[in-house]
C-alpha cells in the first residue's frame, strides 16, 4: 500500500497536485495572490489554525461566502460578483464545484482547490453548470490542487464515514464504465486499500481513531479515478436522492452503497471480487459497515418519504448516466434500489 505519510508534487498534463501534510503553507508560492476566494466560515476558521492559513484570506482580492444550496443555483447567484481570472476554492464538494461552474461560466479563470472533506471534487472536471449556461460549455478542472490531510481529513468521525462513503462510490463506479481502464482500476483498488485501512472497516473497529493521511490519499485518489472514468449507477442513485428528496449529498452515498454495490456485483462480478480483496473481504458488508459508522443505514431514518422515493424512481430513471453501467437499470431495478436502502 502507497505511505500516505509520503509527501508528493503530481504533474499530470496542465494541472498540479502538491499531497502531503504542510502543503498549505506553500500555496502562497504555488499560486500567487489577488485571486477570488470562495469558501465556508467552517473551511475558513479550519485553515486559519494551519502554518501559511491565515494567509488564503489575507492574500485574497474577495472573500465569498458560499451557502448550502444547489451548485448551479448558487453559481448564477455569484457570478455578477465574482471577479477576476483567478479563482480559489478552500471547502468541500459544493465549494469547489461552485468554484468550477464559475470558471466555466465566465472563461478564462483558472481554479485552485484545497479540499475540506474527501468529496474528491478537487480532482475532476464534473459539476453542474451555473443556472444559464449551456450544457455544451466546456466543463473545468482545477489547475492546482493543494491537499493537507489536516484540511482534507478534518471532518468529525461520522461526517468523515459519509465523505469516505463518496470516495468509494467514486471507485466502483469508475472502474465498471466503459471509460475504465487498467490506471484508474489500480488507482481505485489503492484507494479503496486506503479508505478500508483509514476507517478500519477490515476489523471493524468503531474504536480506533481513523487513519486521516490513508484517508486524504484515498479520497485524491478516488477522485482521479471518477475524473477519468465518469460515474453511473451509484452516483445517480446518490445524486437524485440529494437533489430531490434533501437528503445530505454524503449521506445519501453511504445509505446507497452497500445496495449498489451489489447491483455492480450482478453486473461485474470479477471486478467486484478485486474490490472486495481490496477492502478487505465483503464489499456490502465493508459498505454497510461504512453507513453505520456514517449514521445512515435507511433511509426512513434520514426524513425520506414513499412519496419523495417514487420521484426519485422517475428522475433517476431519465438520467443519461445509467448507460455507464451496462446494462442500464430500468425502473424497476432503480425502485428495488431504493426500497433495499429504505
Amino acid at each position: 500500500m502507497a505511505d500516505p505519510t509520503r509527501p508528493f508534487r503530481w504533474q499530470d498534463g496542465e494541472r498540479t497536485i502538491v499531497f502531503g501534510p504542510g502543503t498549505l503553507a506553500r500555496f502562497g508560492d504555488l499560486f500567487g495572490p489577488g485571486y477570488a476566494l470562495l469558501t465556508t466560515s467552517r473551511a475558513l476558521a479550519a485553515a486559519g489554525g494551519l502554518p501559511g492559513g491565515s494567509k488564503l484570506a489575507d492574500a485574497a482580492a474577495e472573500i465569498h461566502e458560499v451557502a448550502p444550496g444547489r451548485v448551479d443555483e448558487l453559481a448564477a447567484g455569484l457570478l455578477p460578483s465574482v471577479h477576476g481570472e483567478a479563482l480559489v476554492a478552500l471547502g468541500g464538494g459544493r465549494v469547489i464545484d461552485v468554484a468550477k461552474a464559475l470558471a466555466a461560466a465566465a472563461p478564462p479563470r483558472r481554479v485552485a482547490a484545497i479540499p475540506t472533506t474527501l468529496s474528491g471534487a478537487e480532482m475532476t472536471p464534473i459539476h453542474r453548470h451555473a443556472t444559464g449556461v449551456q450544457a455544451s460549455v466546456a466543463r473545468v478542472r482545477p489547475a492546482l490542487v493543494v491537499n493537507d490531510r489536516a484540511l482534507s481529513a478534518s471532518q468529525p468521525r461520522a461526517e468523515l464515514a459519509r465523505s469516505a462513503a463518496n470516495a468509494l462510490g467514486h471507485v466502483a463506479d469508475g472502474m465498471v464504465t466503459p471509460r475504465a481502464n487498467p490506471v484508474a482500476t489500480l488507482a481505485g483498488l489503492e484507494a479503496a486499500r486506503l479508505i478500508s485501512t483509514g476507517l478500519n472497516l477490515a476489523v471493524s473497529s468503531t474504536d480506533a481513531e481513523p487513519d486521516r493521511d490513508a484517508l486524504a490519499l484515498g479520497a485524491l485518489l478516488a477522485g482521479y479515478v471518477i475524473g477519468s472514468t465518469g460515474y453511473g449507477l451509484h452516483h445517480v442513485l446518490a445524486q437524485t436522492l440529494a437533489r430531490f428528496a434533501g437528503v445530505p449529498h454524503g449521506a445519501a452515498n453511504a445509505v446507497m452503497l452497500p445496495h449498489s454495490l451489489e447491483a455492480l456485483r450482478r453486473r461485474f462480478p470479477t471486478t467486484i471480487t478485486e474490490l472486495a480483496e481490496a477492502l478487505g473481504g465483503n464489499p456490502a458488508a465493508a459498505a454497510a459497515l461504512l453507513a453505520r459508522f456514517a449514521g445512515a443505514t435507511a433511509l426512513r431514518e434520514l426524513g425520506v418519504s414513499q412519496g419523495q422515493l417514487d420521484r426519485c424512481v422517475e428522475e433517476a430513471a431519465a438520467r443519461a448516466e445509467l448507460h455507464m453501467t451496462p446494462p442500464p437499470a430500468d425502473r424497476s431495478e432503480l425502485r428495488e434500489l431504493y426500497a433495499a436502502a429504505y
